[in-house]
This record gives structure tokens, C-alpha cells and sequence, in this order.
């Protein structure tokens, strides 16, 4: 805590005028990286009808986000919510508000009808969210490309 007053310049007893807790700074961190997903992967998906298309819109936006340099994405990427049990349950009601978009958009996806949508979620989620470990802005795809890959891998497969 006497880190972050020193490059918030105050002093350490102030951060607490306005967090009660370590936990409570957490909170109001990951509250502020999912606001940033939603607003991203809000307005990518309102651009798009068809369903791969909203899902490849949905994927980019994510990448985008998660990959800024930003504290806030890292600390959604970093921090379980079994990790802070006194606060785990307001951290995955904040987790789950944002999974409602991948929700709503696999389940409009035109798959088979035995497919396992909850396991494509947290798969798709999961890749996504690895991502800041292996992607190098240098590289050859951007996040975009690299959505617009996944999905085709997965259309392809519902092809043929």
C-alpha cells in the first residue's frame, strides 16, 4: 500500500480514506479492467449481425484489451477470484457479467446440436486470456488476425 500512495503521491494512511482494504483496491481494479472489456467488446459486437462475424468482433475486442498495456487487464488476467477468498464471490459476479456476451454469442453460433458450448466458452476465454504471455506486438499476426484465425478454425470444423 505504501507503494502505490507513493506514486499516487499522497501519504500511505490516505489510500485507506478511500479503500477500506488491500482487497477492497483489488476490487475497484478488476471492477475498472471488466468495465473496460465490456465497453470494448460492447460496441465491437454491435457492429456485427452475423453470428461468426460478432464472435470474431467479440474475440478482437477482447485480445485488444487484454494486451493494452494496462494494469487493469493485468490484474483481470493475474488475479483468480479463489485467490482473495474474502472478496472471491464479488470478483466472479464481476467475471460473469462479462462471460454473458460469450455466452449469448456461442449459443447463437450455428453448431451442431451436441456441442458442448460451455466447454467452447471457457476454452475460447482461456485462450484469450493467455494471450499477454505469448504475444508479441512484433509478431506476425495482430489481435485481430488472431481472432479471425480462431474462428475460422472453429467454423472449419462445423464444415467439414
Amino acid at each position: 500500500m505504501r507503494d502505490i500512495a507513493v506514486e499516487a503521491k499522497m501519504l500511505a494512511g490516505s489510500v485507506y480514506y478511500h479503500f477500506a482494504s488491500k482487497d477492497e483496491l483489488l476490487l475497484a481494479v478488476y471492477a475498472a479492467g471488466v468495465q473496460a472489456l465490456e465497453v470494448a467488446t460492447t460496441a465491437a459486437i454491435a457492429r456485427e449481425t452475423d453470428p461468426w462475424q460478432r464472435l470474431e468482433a467479440l474475440c478482437r475486442a477482447h485480445l485488444e484489451t487484454v494486451l493494452r498495456d494496462s494494469d487493469y487487464a493485468q490484474v483481470l488476467i493475474r488475479v483468480l477470484p479463489d485467490d482473495i477468498p474474502h472478496i472471491a464471490d464479488r470478483l466472479r459476479e464481476l467475471r460473469a457479467n462479462h462471460e454473458r456476451h460469450f455466452r449469448k454469442i456461442i449459443a447463437d453460433l450455428p453448431l451442431p446440436p451436441r456441442t458442448d458450448r460451455r466447454s467452447l466458452r471457457l476454452m475460447l476465454m482461456g485462450s484469450l486470456n493467455w494471450a499477454p504471455f505469448w504475444f508479441t506486438p512484433q509478431g506476425r499476426d495482430t489481435p485481430g488476425v488472431l481472432a479471425r484465425k480462431f474462428v475460422r478454425l472453429v467454423k472449419e470444423r462445423q464444415d467439414g
